[in-house]
Formats: structure tokens, C-alpha cells, sequence
């Protein structure tokens, strides 16, 4: 097994989120690390943010993640051995006004990750260009879809049911 400086995002991610699961905590990966993950790091974040399926006491949190030699410094984790920070943003797990449903699972020599679809991070990053104007968000959402196999019929229905047309047709004009 890699130590923990040899991991990369995702085999990190997979290792954090497969010990968590040890103990009866479920999260799934999203945010700016699934753009890393489907792009093949051509956008890289340096941050991992989890989303907690169910609820979970912060004290279980951390001490799952102090066992595996990480600490708290404010409302992030970190690892003295890795330069990426571990988050763990409020729920639900949402794009706009819509659950998302569409969760993979990826292996890895490290364990296994339960992630974002593509179609999934797609809509995610361009919630962030919809509602607050992140044009490096929309960029992201280019990126992750050329890259990738995204249902843009799913994209166009749900930004249509934000009201964002006019932002959708600026999406599919980048592309």
C-alpha cells in the first residue's frame, strides 16, 4: 500500500473515503477534486470535499481522520504529509434545487470512491457560473465535458429548470 505522500488526489480520496466507510461514515466526493479527477488533472484543486450522505457527530469525524494522522485547523483537515486539504461542506448533496442522484464508484489501490458523475460535476460547476457568476467554474464545466461522456440533454433540463437559458446557451457556445 502507497503511503500517504506517494497518493495522488484520487487515491487519497479513495483512502479517506474507504476508512471513513470502516466506520459507518458514507461521503461522496465532489466539488473542484472530480474536475481534477476528469480532466486528468489539466485543472487541479488541492482540496477534497466530502459530503456526508448522512448525518455524523463532527467528534467521529475527526476521529476517524486523526487515526489516519490527519488534524483540524479550522474547519479543514490536513495531513503533514500531503499538500491536500480534506473538507467536509454542509449537505445535502445538491446542484441548484436538485439532489443529485448520479453517484459513481471508482477503484483504487487505495480503496474505493464514491463520486460525482461527470453529467453530475458538469451541472455542479456551472451552478457556481449560475447563481455567482464564476466564469473559472464555467471553464471547469467546458473542461470536465469535453473530456468526458456528459448527457447535455440532462444539463439543458436542469438548467432550464434554474431559469438559466441564457447561461446554458453561453456553456454550449464554449464548448
Amino acid at each position: 500500500m502507497k503511503t500517504i505522500k506517494e497518493m495522488s488526489l484520487e487515491e487519497l480520496a479513495a483512502f479517506i473515503s474507504t476508512n471513513l466507510r470502516k466506520n459507518n461514515i458514507e461521503v461522496i466526493l465532489t466539488g473542484g477534486s472530480c474536475v481534477s479527477i476528469y480532466s486528468e488533472n489539466k485543472y487541479v484543486s488541492m482540496d477534497l470535499d466530502f459530503i456526508e450522505t448522512f448525518y455524523t457527530k463532527r467528534k467521529d469525524l475527526i476521529k476517524c481522520l486523526t487515526e489516519l494522522g490527519f488534524y483540524e485547523e479550522n474547519r479543514y483537515f490536513e495531513h503533514p504529509d500531503t499538500d491536500y486539504i480534506v473538507e467536509f461542506p454542509p449537505g445535502p448533496l445538491a446542484v441548484g434545487n436538485e439532489p443529485i442522484k448520479d453517484i459513481i464508484t471508482l477503484q483504487f489501490e487505495t480503496g474505493e470512491l464514491r463520486i460525482i458523475s461527470p453529467t453530475e460535476c458538469v451541472k455542479d460547476r456551472l451552478a457556481a457560473f449560475y447563481f455567482w457568476n464564476d466564469r473559472q467554474c464555467l471553464e471547469q464545466a467546458v473542461l470536465v465535458t469535453k473530456m468526458n461522456d456528459i448527457n447535455l440533454n440532462e444539463v439543458e433540463r436542469w438548467s432550464k429548470k434554474e431559469s438559466e437559458e441564457e447561461k446554458f446557451k453561453e456553456f454550449l457556445k464554449e464548448l
